[in-house]
């Protein structure tokens, strides 16, 4: 059973002609370097959505009532997961290509991926701001409000 299932994950040998190999591992560390800046994302998603938990229990800490971090947490795993499948897509068409003998260069899914990147640092912002502009609130609030002395 084991045998059969590696059979089906083993890829066939190849000859080393000119810079087949060199570039087969090169598109393997790029890879690794699209799967690890997923998960960064993701992770980074997860620990957002931790932060909001957290608020939950004592908002007043944490200056979050009524933030949008639950739709940042949610943006931040799926633009991981979608890095890490591109990754996975461009690791197995550039193997294909370079089996074949010919390579092409991934124009497409950087400018994507640069216009996500850009994309989300500029809702990053808005929301930096936006929690920002309302802590300022509270504070002039705080700063009107009399006290009264026993």
């Amino acid at each position: 059973m084991f045998a059969r299932i590696s059979r089906l994950f083993r890829a066939e040998e190849l000859k080393n002609s000119g810079s087949l190999a060199r570039d087969l591992l090169a598109s393997e560390r790029t890879f690794l370097a699209w799967a690890r800046t997923g998960l960064g994302f993701i992770a980074l998603g997860v620990a957002l959505e931790k932060v909001e938990a957290f608020a939950a229990i004592s908002p007043t800490l944490l200056h979050l009532e009524n933030s949008r971090t639950k739709l940042a947490a949610g943006v931040l795993v799926a633009s991981g997961s979608l890095c890490v499948a591109h990754g996975t897509q461009r690791y197995f068409s550039t193997m294909n290509a370079l089996q074949r003998g010919v390579f092409r260069p991934n124009a497409a899914g950087i400018t994507v991926y640069a216009a996500a990147c850009v994309g989300i640092a500029f809702a990053g912002t808005l929301l930096v701001l936006e929690n920002d502009g309302g802590r300022r609130e509270e504070d002039r609030q705080d700063q009107t409000t009399p006290t009264k002395s026993p």
